[in-house]
This record gives structure tokens, C-alpha cells and sequence, in this order.
């Protein structure tokens, strides 16, 4: 019986067996599979019993016991675990096949932070800088290491939601610049608290895509990035109003301070200064110039009244070190821990169509936890059973296999049962012990942001709650004109499916230049 020769690439490898007593050797086959599990994403087959040639051999039972202790030691020595998927005769044993799976452990401290500031401040340059541990050569080189499409590079703008980690080990080091390439799996690993830094489009006609990531992500704080040669131009005012909205609290970081004139900068400063001080706005602006600076900011951060601002050079590297460290002693603002004791929450964001697995969807834990082989409501559908019950068969965090996953965690949850097709952004998946109704229509008082004209019955913006992205109109006000500023109640109806909602959550509505918050105080279903 013969297979394939074992490929040097991939995640499968070949073993013959396993009998050693040498750590040397040990800690050889502990590398090798640590670089098969790389391949995979945090997933290996280990083929055990197997020639390189792809012999089927197979082991005694002698053979096989000693094989498994030894490969019980492997898998400690690299957070892994397996588990057997098949066996079969060999030409004179047993032949096994192993799934492999990277482990954590102990779970890091979690913190999300959005990149938010105009087209061209310089976001996903900042974010490359500080996650792959280089300078940009001023031409966009850091920018193409995190972008996710062609045209961002062509274009030099971010169009689409991106996330990346940077981690800090139990010493406060930074875990990515002593990694040879950018893995999550590993920084994950090595790390004893996670930054997630949530790159958003800094265009004014991508505002749809970045109210998804922040209402998507609720990060604890959001970075406002703002050009030194440019100053306080297009979005920074909007980003900020509506950081400020939904009570993020914000650190701004100004960039290209190596190419912005003396005169120019200070002008940039001064804006900035100016505008947060504003009535309205009322925050005590802190420029970061030594390690004193950093830990008063970091203490006093949550407070939402602070804001540090950090002098930055993605080319010259002025900055990121004081911002790294930064970065590594600021607190998380929301405390998961009282989230995770309520049911499971969770809102779809990203669905993807795994070969070999099925469907499988990202995004965040909101409320709850999650196990795998839970069973779950996941919905609402467009059809009769608007709630649909199904099973978790897997959960990823920054690609590392885990069997539970709780509240503040971006994960990805394998839910083969549910057709690709069916399943869209905005969906969510409730505990399996909850009552969920499908939401036509809300009731919430809203505070309009801004708007060039009035606002009456009939006026259909889009909704943007969680990852939900929809037209609802409203059908009842409590006044008959709504202008910038004013605090009403409102009736909306989603125009195109029901969706699900909750009382007390709060959402903002936007259509086109009009912008709006709200709070829902009440839900009706169909």
C-alpha cells in the first residue's frame, strides 16, 4: 500500500514511529511539527507509521505505545494537542493519522483600538509600523504589508475593515518584533495581552465601512490619526464627533512629522488643541513628551477626558517607541468579565466557505461564552423558522485552535450545518436557552448629529447596530421636525427583513451628509 511522497511544504507530515529517548531529538521533531502547524494555520495531520516515500508500514503495539508517549511530549513542549482521526492495516501494523491542533493555554488580555482620522493621515502605515516592526520607506511599503486588496495599494486608501495584533509578553515586550514573520498564532501564543488595532477607511464615501468596524468591534479606545502636513482636514472632525458619541475614549497621533515644516506643525497642533477644547467637545488635550507623560495618560485614559496626543515618524521612527509602551500599559475600558457571566451574544461579520469544514463566520463575542459542540440559535432567517438551532464544531481565536471563547473575543465558529448561502452579515447567534423574535421595528430616542435641513416622518436612513447594515424608515416621531441637535423619540421599520435587536442598545444612522445616535427603549417583533 503506497501514498504520495511526503511533501516538504503543507501541513501533513510523515513519521515511521517515534521511538527516542534524546531531548535533542525531541525538540527536532517538536520544531518540525511546529513548522507543519504553521502551514496548516494552527491545524497539522501527522501520519504516523508512514515512510517519506508514503509507504503505509504501520507500528506493533510495542511500537505504538512507546510512538504516543513520545508524541505526547512533542505536542506539550508547542501548546498542541491531538486527536486520532482513522487507523489502518499496514504491511505489518497499524497505520494512524493524527489531527494536530494548536492550543492556548492561558488566555491573553484582550484590548481593541480603531485607527480612525482622513484619507491619507497615514492609519495603516502607523499600524504596519507597529506590528511587523518596521519603517516605511515613504513610498508605501509598510502600507502594502497589512492592506487587504490590490486597489488599496494602487490607491493608497483603505477601503475595507483590516485587523491586526500586536503583543505584549508578560515583560511588557513587544512579542511581533522578535518573530521572524507576522504570525497571529504565535503572537497569540507568546502574548500575555493583545492589542487589536482596527484599521478603517479614512474616506468620506467609506463612511458605511467604518461605522461597521466600530460598531462591530466596540473597541475600548480609537486612535485618530491626523497629517502633520495637513492638519485638521475632511474627516477628522466627524471621527472625532463620533468617537465622542458613543463615549470612545480617543488618543490622537500625528504623523509625518519628519516631512511637515516647523511652522506647519505647530499650526497642526494648535488646530488640534483648539478643537478639543471646544464647547461640546470639553477635552484636555496632553501632548506626550516623556515617560512621565505616558503613564499619567495610560492612568487616566478610561476617563474619556483625556487626550494624549503622540508626535509621530513612520519613516524616521520619532514616537513609536513611546507609543509601544504606551500601548502596553493602558487598561482595558470594558470590563468582559461581567459580559461573559450573560447568555452568548454574538453578531456575524465575515462569512467564509472552508473546504473540508463549511461554514464558517467571524466576529465578536458580545456577551456570554461559547464551547465547541454548544448548540446555538443562530438567525434571524426569512423564512418560517426565522431561528435556526445548530452546533459549534470549532472556534478559532487569531487562528489558534480553542475549545471556549468568551465575551471581548473576535473568534471564527465552524457551523457546517448552515448552508454559505444562507448566511449573511448581521446575523447573530444567541444562547440555546433564549427566546429570540425577529425585530421589524424599534422604538429609540435619538439625538441628531447632524443634518443640513429637517428631519420628518418618512425619512429612511441606514442603520448601523452591531454589524447590521440596513434602510429603516421612520413611521412616528415625537416631534413634527427634527433639526441638528435636537432629542426626540422615534419610530424606525427596517425596509428590507427583520433583524434582531435588543432594548438599551445604542445605534447611529447616517444618509449622506446626515449623521444620528440613538438608543432603542423598545422592540416590536413581527
Amino acid at each position: 500500500m503506497q501514498i504520495e511522497s511526503e511533501n516538504s511544504e503543507g501541513n501533513i507530515e510523515y513519521k515511521l514511529k517515534l521511538i527516542v529517548d534524546d531531548e535533542e531529538r525531541l525538540n527536532e521533531l517538536a520544531t518540525q511539527l511546529n513548522y507543519r502547524l504553521n502551514e496548516g494555520g494552527g491545524e497539522a495531520f501527522y501520519e504516523v507509521g508512514v515512510s517519506d516515500e508514503g509507504e503505509l508500514l504501520g507500528l506493533t503495539p510495542q511500537e505504538a505505545e512507546i510512538t504516543f508517549k513520545n508524541f505526547d511530549k512533542v505536542c506539550k513542549k508547542i501548546n498542541a494537542s491531538y486527536k486520532l482521526v482513522r487507523k489502518v492495516q499496514g504491511k505489518r501494523g497499524l497505520v494512524y493519522e493524527l489531527l494536530v491542533r494548536r492550543i492556548a493555554e492561558t488566555l491573553p488580555l484582550n484590548l481593541s483600538i480603531v485607527l480612525l482620522g482622513n484619507v491619507d493621515a497615514g492609519k495603516s502605515t502607523l499600524k504596519s509600523t507597529l506590528v511587523h516592526n518596521i519603517l516605511d520607506d515613504g513610498n508605501g511599503l509598510a502600507m502594502s504589508k497589512v492592506v487587504r486588496y490590490i486597489h488599496e495599494i494602487k490607491m493608497r486608501r483603505t477601503s475595507a475593515v483590516n485587523t491586526h495584533i500586536l503583543g505584549f509578553n508578560e515583560n511588557g515586550e513587544d512579542v511581533n518584533s522578535k518573530l521572524l514573520n507576522y504570525s497571529e498564532s504565535e503572537i497569540y501564543l507568546k502574548s500575555s495581552k493583545i492589542i487589536n488595532l482596527i484599521d478603517l477607511a479614512g474616506h468620506e464615501r467609506y463612511i458605511r465601512t467604518t461605522l461597521k468596524g466600530i460598531m462591530g468591534n466596540l473597541p475600548d479606545y480609537a486612535i485618530l490619526v491626523v497629517a502633520a502636513n495637513a492638519g485638521t482636514v475632511g474627516t477628522f472632525k466627524e471621527h472625532l464627533g463620533i468617537s465622542l458619541a458613543l463615549k470612545i475614549p480617543v488618543i490622537v497621533c500625528v504623523t509625518k512629522i519628519d516631512i511637515a515644516p516647523e511652522p506647519k506643525l505647530k499650526e497642526t497642533l494648535n488646530d488640534i488643541t483648539r478643537i478639543l477644547k471646544l464647547p461640546g467637545i470639553n477635552q484636555i488635550p496632553m501632548i506626550v513628551k516623556g515617560e512621565d507623560d505616558i503613564v499619567v495618560a495610560a492612568r487616566h485614559i478610561r476617563s474619556g477626558r483625556i487626550v494624549p496626543i503622540f508626535l509621530v515618524s513612520n519613516t524616521r521612527g520619532d514616537g513609536l517607541r513611546e507609543l509601544k509602551t504606551f500601548l502596553n500599559i493602558i487598561p482595558p475600558r470594558i470590563s468582559w468579565k461581567d459580559y461573559s457571566e450573560k447568555p452568548l451574544k454574538f453578531y456575524v461579520d465575515e462569512i467564509f466557505n472552508v473546504t473540508g469544514v463549511g461554514t464558517v463566520v467571524s466576529g465578536l463575542i458580545e456577551e456570554g461564552t461559547a464551547s465547541v459542540e454548544d448548540e446555538v440559535f443562530i438567525g434571524p432567517f426569512e423564512d418560517r423558522v426565522p431561528f435556526k438551532k445548530v452546533k459549534i464544531k470549532g472556534i478559532q481565536i487569531n487562528r489558534v485552535f480553542v475549545n471556549r471563547a468568551f465575551a471581548g473575543q473576535s473568534v471564527t465558529f465552524a457551523i457546517p450545518e448552515i448552508d454559505f448561502e444562507n448566511v449573511r452579515r448581521g446575523l447573530v447567534i444567541l444562547d440555546k436557552k433564549s427566546s429570540p423574535k425577529p425585530i421589524k421595528s424599534f422604538k429609540a430616542i435619538i439625538k441628531i448629529l447632524h443634518h443640513p435641513t429637517t428631519i420628518r416622518v418618512g425619512y429612511s436612513p441606514v442603520i448601523h447596530a452591531h454589524t447590521i447594515r440596513q434602510t429603516a424608515k421612520i413611521i412616528q416621531m415625537g416631534k413634527e421636525l427634527l433639526r441638528t441637535g435636537d432629542v426626540a423619540e422615534a419610530t424606525f421599520e427596517f425596509q428590507i427583513r427583520p433583524e434582531y435587536l435588543e432594548e438599551n442598545e445604542i445605534f447611529m444612522f447616517r444618509e449622506g451628509r446626515t449623521r444620528g445616535i440613538g438608543k432603542i427603549i423598545e422592540t416590536y417583533s413581527l
